[in-house]
């Protein structure tokens, strides 16, 4: 996790899968993770989960995000089990020790989110405004320190594809776990309110 000690911020970009765009069928996700000047840091790839799951529960699946190194060791894990509602992910480091947790909360016609350590305090909240749908802001104490953002990927990919892509801006201050945290926060988001339904 040192590859995040420097980075104010990162841009997660979900690759594009061909298979995807030619038969319509979802693919487990990949992801490439950068620094906010386009240097490769980590990758990070959907496991298990099997064609039927993928097919009939979309973005309900339950799924595994391994984040690996560019040396392909491995650096985290998010697991997200099945949920209809109060969506939530566990986030460990590669040795399976708890870092803490991301729980969507109950609100009408707001989408909130709350990110506890792995000693169960509140670290932040995340808040997407209904009038900005690829929004979160990163809430301490009401005052916005940080944001997701998921980012236009273009026509061709926005058609005809779930790919995505997010900027993440961290709070000044926060530790790597912290970080890895919001990094985690970005694949839960992106299942619940970017996969295809």
């Amino acid at each position: 996790m040192e590859r995040l000690t420097s980075a104010e911020g990162l841009v997660v970009s979900q690759k594009k899968e061909w298979g995807e765009i030619l038969t319509g069928f979802e693919t487990r996700n990949r992801y490439r993770i950068m620094d906010t000047q386009g240097q490769d840091l980590l990758l990070a790839a959907e496991e298990g989960g099997n064609l039927l799951l993928r097919w009939f529960l979309k973005a309900l699946r339950p799924f595994t995000v391994q984040v690996r190194g560019m040396d392909n060791n491995s650096m985290l894990r998010v697991r997200r089990p099945f949920r209809f509602f109060f969506h939530e992910a566990q986030i460990s480091d590669a040795a399976g020790k708890p870092l803490g947790t991301i729980r969507r909360q109950f609100a009408l016609l707001r989408r909130i989110y709350t990110v506890t350590d792995a000693q169960g305090r509140d670290l932040c909240q995340l808040f997407g405004p209904i009038l900005r749908p690829w929004t979160f802001q990163v809430l301490q104490g009401g005052i916005e320190q940080g944001k997701i953002c998921k980012k236009w990927s273009g026509l061709l990919k926005e058609g005809f594809t779930d790919a995505d892509n997010f900027g993440v801006t961290f709070p000044p201050g926060w530790s790597n776990e912290h970080k890895a945290l919001l990094l985690g926060a970005v694949f839960l988001i992106d299942f619940v309110h970017f996969e295809k339904r």
